[in-house]
């Protein structure tokens, strides 16, 4: 069994399968199987370089995976063996605000992450997994997912009647999308692909835009929502930002999670205090918010993640060049079963 690891430079082509890592099991700690995985931008980010230049190598990447319990460590209470479990993605990030400490106990960097076929993390780290899901489905929760529900209603407030505007039909937009349904708000949702967003309708979006054939979609979304959404779920960063600003109500807020379309921009800072408009960074979430979210996807059985494609285990570095060619709609994911190189 196999790990892939980014052994001594960045770059998709030095991601081989090796020997992975061999941890010790200690007290309070629980040795995982892993069963699925998802791939994130911040994956990719992370293998060529650009996520942490500085980051030490050799590293396993990976941020998600659905996992099995195969051994528990003394003391352990929380598990068992047998159990099928989500291990989130900052490992010491329990619940509330994040600290410093926090931001370094991430998977995949600069923790190893969870391409490899065992690993080792505290009891505390895992939440069980929905009953009714798959492996691959539960794996899309820890980041995606997880980075949806927190921009939601951990740190958006939304409910009933509230509006919302997320953009692209990736991973955490299309969550987006699907948990403010199932919460009663009014979804907008822009794409550069008319057929994406003939599948966002069909999955409940009540406004789409393609932003190509609308460069100035912000003030179009404003007029949709009458004042403008009470959020937006902002996964462009430099380059879509300013739209964004121009759609949110004064007073409402800008989730700001992705960087897809740059880092760093030139922005009039008026249009945000003079709308009293809150920006707010997103940082994936807490255990607390991946257990709310499993919870209300038990409740809410017919809501389920988008996934374009699995993988085999061997294809890995094809899952990602399909990332980066961006075509997909919603997540990726790989299996463990032929984990066998």
């Amino acid at each position: 069994m196999k790990a892939w690891v980014l052994r001594n430079a960045f770059g998709l082509d030095n991601l081989k399968a090796m020997d992975p890592p061999s941890e010790v099991l200690g007290t309070g700690q629980i040795r995982l199987k892993v069963k699925a995985v998802s791939l994130n931008y911040r994956d990719l980010m992370m293998i060529r370089g650009q996520y942490n230049p500085r980051q030490p190598l050799p590293l396993v990447p990976g941020s998600d995976a659905c996992c099995e319990v195969v051994e528990v460590g003394t003391g352990v209470s929380r598990v068992k063996v047998g159990d099928r479990v989500i291990p989130i993605f900052a490992q010491s990030w329990l619940s509330g605000r994040p600290g410093h400490a926090d931001r370094r106990s991430t998977l995949g960097g600069p923790l190893h992450g969870t391409f490899r076929p065992h690993m080792v993390v505290s009891e505390e780290a895992v939440v069980h997994a929905p009953e009714h899901l798959t492996d691959e489905d539960c794996a899309t929760l820890p980041c995606a997912g997880v980075t949806a529900w927190r921009a939601l209603f951990t740190e958006g407030g939304i409910g009933p009647g509230s509006r919302v505007l997320t953009l692209g039909t990736g991973g955490v937009s299309l969550f987006a999308l699907e948990l403010a349904k199932m919460a009663g708000a009014q979804v907008a949702i822009t794409s550069s692909s008319d057929d994406k967003l003939t599948r966002a309708r069909q999955m409940g979006a009540d406004f789409t835009l393609n932003y190509i054939e609308n460069p100035r979609w912000g003030r179009m979304v404003q007029e949709w929502a009458g004042e403008g959404v009470d959020l937006v779920v902002e996964l462009g960063g430099a380059g879509t930002l300013e739209q964004s600003l121009s759609a949110v109500r004064p007073g409402g807020t800008v989730a700001l999670i992705g960087v897809l379309d740059g880092v760093k921009t030139e922005l009039a800072l008026t249009r945000i205090f003079m709308s009293a408009i809150r920006v707010q960074g997103i940082l994936v979430g807490n255990r607390d918010d991946l257990q709310a979210l499993c919870d209300a996807l038990t409740a809410n059985p017919h809501v389920r993640p988008v996934i374009q494609h699995v993988f085999g285990w061997n294809d890995l570095p094809r899952a990602f060049e399909t990332m980066a060619e961006g075509g997909h709609m919603g997540k990726l994911v790989v299996r463990m079963d032929d984990n066998g190189a």
